[in-house]
C-alpha cells in the first residue's frame, strides 16, 4: 500500500495533513525519512510519524517437529492443535504454511507472513510448484521394485480427474523409502501408494524446499526459522 494511504486509512490523517506531514520530513519507515506518498509499505514495515510509532509488526517464520495426533489447524474443538506447541509464544497471527494431516509428523511451518506462505505453498504459484517436498515414508508391505517408474510417471488420481507431478523414490530397505514430491495434493503420498497396492503406516515430513528440519528438535520442539532460510524463497 501507498505511504499516503495507509496512514489515512490506519493513522486517520487527512491527505492534507499527511503530504504537509511528509514535506516537513515527520515521516520515518524502518528508520529511514520518506517524503514521497508513493512509498510502498507493508503491513511488516515500522512506520513513525513525529516520533510515535503507527505500525510495529514483525514478521516471524517458525519449524515445529510436529507429533502424531495434532491438528494442522489454528483452532479446534476436539483435537489439539500444532500451535498449541508454541509455548511461551504469541501464536495469535500465525498460521501454517504447508499442512500435515493429524497422524503425519515431521517438518511444519508456521508465520505471520502471507506473502512468504504462499510462495512456499500456493499451487497457483509456478515458484511453489518446483518446491520439492521430501518425505521418510513406511508403508505395511515390501515396495513393489516398479513403484519408482510409476512415481515417476505419475499417479492418476480419479476424483480430482488429475495425475500428479513426477516425483522420485528412493527405496532404502524392503519397507522404507524416501519420496520426493512437487504438489500438495489431499492425501498424496499415501493415496499414491495405495494406487500401487501398498499402505502408509508412518509418514514423516524431511524437507521442503531448503528447508530441513532441524536433526535436534524433538517431536513437539520448534525453533526460530534462521535468515539463509526465510530468504531463500524470496
Amino acid at each position: 500500500m501507498q505511504l499516503d494511504r495507509f496512514l489515512c486509512k490506519h493513522a486517520d490523517y487527512s491527505r492534507k495533513t499527511v503530504l504537509q506531514l511528509l514535506s516537513q520530513q515527520q515521516v520515518k519507515v524502518d528508520g529511514q525519512t520518506i517524503q514521497h506518498r508513493e512509498f510502498l509499505v507493508t503491513q511488516f514495515s515500522h512506520i513513525e510519524v513525529q516520533g510515535k510509532t503507527i505500525q510495529r509488526h514483525t514478521a516471524r517464520y517458525y519449524m515445529l517437529n510436529k507429533p502424531a495426533g495434532f491438528l494442522s489447524a489454528t483452532t479446534d474443538p476436539v483435537h489439539p492443535t500444532a500451535l498449541t506447541l508454541l509455548t511461551g509464544i504469541d501464536t495469535s497471527d500465525l498460521h501454517i504454511a504447508g499442512r500435515l494431516d493429524r497422524a503425519t509428523t515431521g517438518l511444519l511451518i508456521l508465520t505471520n507472513d502471507g506473502k512468504w506462505s504462499r510462495q512456499l505453498t500456493e499451487p497457483k504459484s509456478v515458484k511453489a510448484q518446483k518446491i520439492p517436498k521430501v518425505y521418510f515414508v513406511e508403508t505395511a508391505y515390501a515396495i513393489s521394485p516398479t513403484t519408482a517408474q510409476r512415481f515417476a510417471e505419475g499417479i492418476y488420481f480419479k476424483t480430482e480427474d488429475t495425475t500428479t507431478s513426477p516425483a522420485q523414490l528412493e527405496i532404502i530397505c524392503k519397507k522404507t523409502s524416501r519420496l520426493t514430491i512437487y504438489e500438495g495434493r489431499y492425501h498424496q503420498v499415501k493415496r499414491m501408494f495405495a494406487a500401487v497396492g501398498n499402505r502408509v503406516v508412518n509418514l514423516h515430513r524431511e524437507k521442503m524446499g531448503k528447508i530441513s528440519l532441524d536433526p535436534t528438535l524433538k517431536l513437539g520442539e520448534f525453533r526460530a526459522l534462521t535468515l539463509n532460510e526465510i530468504d531463500w524463497i524470496l
